[in-house]
């Protein structure tokens, strides 16, 4: 743990390396307890740099020996401060040996090289590398690595590392040796290993340029039934790369390592991915849906890096969404691909919109706020955000929509003309968007360098002699820490306009026919745009497909939306119109339940939800998403003073409602709804489990006999995980007579898998009937391990971040778990209790009463004398902002 004084990196301090490394050859000893690492490295002096010493980072290292061009450095050599080793006069080409111990099954930060399950693991980004050897642990240090491992055969059989295996064989003392060569030169955080027992799936598979490489899937024995989905979807990753893109793989083998303690959800090595094992297991009996398709998204992300972020990386990491923005977009795309229809699309585009609703827009508003591209931190582990990874996404995305697919790529192609084999900025990737295009794209630039969530507002005026339509667009972004005041952003606004009978009228601006769907440029503050040949007054499309990560206000009558929520042709828009419809009658109903008033829901509402149930006409899996409702988080995102528990009342009593009143509907479409037959993944078959179990789900808010008898049913006869998940999950949401026992008979037949107790545990933490009080007994289940993140994740973390009415009890005995599990985590993993911390960070919106219990739990963190720079930070600004 860092117990040294935070000290803030800002983005404008940047100077290049002193010296520029060529080749790196390690040899490492493998022992749990005591590992050797034994580092050569070729060095000469960067130009670029005025610094003339060598400094070299380390944490958690015992130096053992240091040579420089032969010669044994004495301690009077170089000098350690902190973190850094420093080595002066040191002439301009350098050959530094360095030969360092470390302790990998002490390390339960899980960073850098570390023990799990008996297994040697590494995780090197952002900063691991350090941990390992000294080194110039940075991302603009690139050079070519060879790799010799050595460890006992038997407890370790399999050794691997970056890039191509060149040699092996026996020691003779039952050890035995792998030396790996990476061809291409990458930054320190790329650096991987893997020293386990292990078996793997492995398949040849053909390239477009008509090479064979070598793909495997390495997992722990026990687990090989559960790799032929991430094999399938590395496949269909290196294919479309190939197919959109034009890239390739450029190695002769692409390896991939589940782990069941991982920080994060996988990491992208060059040529040796380690994943978290949530990110590869899966088969019918214990994956579902969404665990199928996340495993496509995430091989998909982390293939999809080799480009994006291994062959050109960041020159430093407020850089970081150069590679997590532009990879999540790539994901997405891909993912969207895969499922192959347009209103498959649509729905993967739903669930983007709903994450950043719930997830970034809240990041966007609170005292952790920054930009895509950050200007300063005290630990860079605090910036791998929502707004790093989607918003940047967001970003790339209307690249796409301002210059379209075709200019897009021409924009990729000109990128890695420019920048393969470099560490660059996000700067340069938007001067290769725009020169490859001829556009100016100067002010696009604030949506790398100002934080916040701009407002469009939107009025609309119909002239019926001119048959004009005037849209009239003004911006603005609320003030964020260190950013009171801002410049209007380069916003594409995609606007359609549907007539009476609800098909799209044509589009034509200054002459120009624009078709259905034209993407209007806000830049100015305020702008008008004035529609011709407008036969008739339209109701506006605004936003179409989320064409901007903005706030949209515009004051929609009750009518129009209920026009847009049945008619409009854009899905996402579709989707939108009943969101603000659900929202609006939340809003209301949380402010009787607050004044303890008497709670209804008007036949309105109720019918648009009834007719987009009962159309078949559309996609299960649309009208599974058009039949959510919003979140608690997000409708408490709405109000000046935040009530948990009336919006907890309100919400629960709409659920109550729709289930009474659609009873009849509900039910028909359960039994339409089913999959019989064995068991698939295909984009037909999750809609319609999904609009079948939200059926069910709904049914079980009443809760009526017959609807607990379902859930009962499907628990017991469900032949998949999903189903399975789904009818345990209504039973414990309905507080069933039945719940206890279903949970009992799941626990007993998964136990052994590990991934399924972690269903197990979360789902219960998010019932509303979970209290402090329980999730204190489950801690003391033999099950539950403090050390394992994924553990950590599914009842604690699941627990502070998704039970509401619970974590933010009356009388602070949320808060007060909350800080007392901050602290016990930070000792063992910071990044884990770091992730944590941000579920107080805006305690501020809260009642004065809980106000009270929140920041007295935050000082209670933030008084710990031993603290991570990784927590203190995020205390800190929760309590100074």
């Amino acid at each position: 743990m860092r117990t040294d004084t935070p000290q803030t990196i800002y983005r404008k301090d940047y100077t290049p390396p002193s010296y520029l490394v060529d080749t790196v050859e390690l040899g490492f000893d493998l022992d749990p307890a005591r590992t050797i690492v034994a580092n050569r490295l070729t060095m000469r002096r960067n130009p670029a740099s005025a610094q003339r010493e060598i400094e070299l980072y380390g944490e958690e290292l015992e130096l053992v020996a240091l040579r420089l061009n032969g010669k044994t450095l004495g301690k009077r050599d170089y000098r350690i401060e902190g973190n850094l080793l420093r080595i002066a006069h040191a002439p301009e080409e350098v050959t530094l040996e360095i030969e360092t111990l470390c302790a990998p099954e002490k390390n339960t930060a899980l960073s850098g090289l570390y023990v799990s399950n008996g297994n040697f693991i590494t995780q090197c980004e952002a900063e691991g590398f350090r941990r390992i050897t000294y080194f110039p642990d940075r991302p603009d240090v690139m050079a070519r690595y060879t790799v010799m491992l050595r460890a006992d055969k038997e407890r370790f059989p399999v050794l691997l590392s970056n890039g191509n295996l060149v040699e092996e064989g026996e020691l003779g003392d039952g050890r035995h040796y792998a030396k790996w060569e990476d061809p291409f030169p990458k930054p320190s955080y790329l650096f991987a290993l893997v020293a386990a027992k292990l078996v793997c799936q492995e398949e040849k598979f053909q390239l477009a340029d008509g090479r064979e490489a070598l793909l495997q899937v390495w997992v722990e024995e026990g687990n090989l039934d559960k790799t032929d989905h991430a094999m399938q979807s590395l496949k269909r990753s290196i294919r479309w790369d190939e197919e959109r893109y034009g890239l390739e793989l450029d190695l002769d083998r692409f390896m991939i390592v589940a782990t069941g303690d991982f920080n994060m959800g996988a990491m992208e090595n060059k040529g040796l991915n380690i994943f978290n094992t949530k990110y590869v297991l899966a088969n019918p009996r214990v994956a579902t849906d969404v665990d199928f398709q996340g495993i496509e998204a995430v091989v998909g992300h982390e293939y999809f890096h080799n480009w994006t972020g291994n062959r050109v990386t960041c020159r430093d990491w407020f850089q970081l969404s150069l590679k997590e923005g532009l990879t999540v977009f790539r994901d997405q795309e891909f993912s969207g691909d895969m499922i192959g229809t347009s209103s498959g699309r649509a729905v993967n585009r739903i669930d983007q919109v709903r994450t950043l609703r719930q997830v970034q827009f809240p990041e966007d508003a609170g005292p952790m706020a920054h930009p895509v591209r950050p200007d300063s931190f005290v630990e860079i582990n605090n910036f791998y955000t929502v707004t790093v990874y989607e918003k940047g996404a967001e970003v790339v995305r209307m690249y796409q929509t301002l210059l379209g697919r075709e200019g897009f790529r021409k924009g990729m192609d000109l990128y890695f003309e420019r920048h393969d084999g470099q560490a660059v900025e996000c700067d340069d990737f938007r001067s290769a968007m725009a020169d490859a295009n001829g556009r100016n794209l100067d002010q696009f630039e604030r949506w790398y360098s100002q934080s916040g969530t701009p407002v469009v507002q939107a009025e609309g005026r119909y002239d019926e002699s001119a048959r004009t339509y005037t849209l009239k667009l003004s911006q603005s972004c609320p003030p964020t820490p260190g950013q009171p005041d801002k410049l209007p952003f380069h916003i594409p606004v995609a606007v359609g306009l549907l007539g009476a009978s609800g098909r799209d009228l044509p589009l034509t601006i200054d002459g120009k026919e624009l078709g259905t769907t034209a993407v209007l440029e806000l830049t100015e503050s305020e702008q008008n745009f004035v529609f011709s040949g407008v036969a008739e007054s339209p109701t506006p499309s605004l936003l179409r497909d989320f064409s901007a990560p903005v706030v949209l206000k515009y004051g929609y009558s009750d009518a129009e939306l209920l026009h847009l929520f049945s008619h409009d042709s854009d899905p996402v828009n579709r989707w939108e119109a009943g969101q603000r419809l659900s929202m609006e009658r939340l809003l209301k109903l949380t402010e009787v339940a607050a004044a303890g008033g008497e709670l209804s829901l008007d036949d309105t509402f109720v019918e648009a939800m009834r007719k987009i149930l009962t159309d078949d006409t559309l996609d299960p899996a649309f009208r599974e998403q058009a039949l959510l409702l919003p979140s608690e988080s997000m409708i408490a995102d709405q109000m000046d003073v935040v009530q948990p528990l009336p919006i907890h009342t309100a919400r629960q009593f709409m659920r109550a409602e729709i289930g009474a009143r659609l009873h009849n509907e509900l039910l028909a479409t359960y039994r339409s709804q089913q999959t019989p037959g064995e068991y698939s993944a295909d984009a037909e078959s999750i809609g319609r489990r999904a609009l079948k179990n939200l059926a069910l789900a709904y049914l079980g808010a009443t809760p009526a006999e017959q609807a607990l008898a379902l859930a009962q049913e499907q628990f017991s006869n469900a032949t998949n995980m999903t189903d399975r998940v789904a009818a345990l999950g209504a039973l414990i949401h309905a507080n069933a007579p039945a719940a206890p026992d279903a949970l009992n008979r799941f626990y007993d037949e998964f136990e052994d898998e590990a991934l399924v107790i972690d269903k197990w545990f979360a789902m219960q933490a998010t019932a509303a009937t979970t209290d402090v009080a329980k999730v204190r007994k489950l801690m003391k289940h033999p099950a539950f391990n403090m050390r394992n993140p994924n553990r950590v994740r599914s009842l604690i973390s699941s627990f502070c971040a998704a039970n509401p009415v619970q974590f933010h009890a009356a009388d602070g005995s949320g808060y007060a778990f909350w800080a007392e599990q901050v602290i016990a985590l930070d000792a063992l993993n910071p990044q884990i209790a770091s992730r944590l911390s941000r579920a107080m960070d805006r305690w501020r919106r809260y009642t004065p009463e809980l106000q009270a219990y929140m920041k007295q739990a935050l000082e209670k963190v933030a008084g710990q004398t031993k603290l991570s720079n990784d927590v203190r930070e995020v205390v800190s600004k929760a309590l100074s902002n």
